[in-house]
C-alpha cells in the first residue's frame, strides 16, 4: 500500500498552535471567497461564524504576554508574531462574523479587509517555515 505524508518517525502530536494556524488559514480562504463574491449559503455562513469565533478567541497576543510576565527578558523566547499580527487576526475575525451575519460591507471596509488579509498572509509566509513544516508532519 502506498503511504503518503510524513514518515511515522517524524510525526508529532498536534498542539493548540497547529489548530490555530489551520483555522486561521481556513478563515483567510473564507474571507477571500467572500471578497470575490462567492455565494454564501446557510452552511457556509454557519462555518464562517464558528471558525471566526474560534480564531478570535485563540488570537492572544503572546508577544505582549511573554514580555509582561517574564522576569528575565534575555531568557524569554522571541515571539513568532508581533502584537499587530494578532490585532489584524482579530479584526478579520470580526469582519468575517459581520459578513456571515449578512451585514453590508462598504468599499472602504472591503479594501481594508483585503489589506489585512495580505498582511496576515505575508506574516505567515515570512515565518521561518519550520512551523509550517512541523504542522504538516502531524499524524
Amino acid at each position: 500500500m502506498l503511504r503518503l505524508g510524513a514518515p511515522s518517525n517524524k510525526t508529532r502530536e498536534m498542539d493548540p498552535d497547529d489548530i490555530f494556524h489551520v483555522r486561521l488559514k481556513l478563515m483567510i480562504v473564507m474571507a477571500k471567497a467572500y471578497l470575490q463574491g462567492c455565494p454564501m449559503g446557510k452552511h457556509r455562513r454557519a462555518a464562517m461564524l464558528e471558525n471566526a469565533r474560534h480564531v478570535e478567541a485563540e488570537a492572544i497576543d503572546l508577544g505582549g504576554m511573554v514580555s509582561d510576565f517574564s522576569q528575565d527578558e534575555a531568557s524569554a523566547p522571541p515571539p513568532s508574531y508581533d502584537h499587530l499580527f494578532y490585532q489584524r487576526v482579530k479584526l478579520i475575525a470580526v469582519m468575517i462574523k459581520a459578513a456571515a451575519k449578512g451585514f453590508p460591507i462598504s468599499d472602504h471596509r472591503r479594501s481594508s479587509m483585503q489589506e489585512n488579509i495580505d498582511m496576515i498572509c505575508q506574516s505567515l509566509v515570512s515565518d521561518n517555515g519550520t512551523d509550517n513544516i512541523a504542522s504538516q508532519q502531524v499524524a
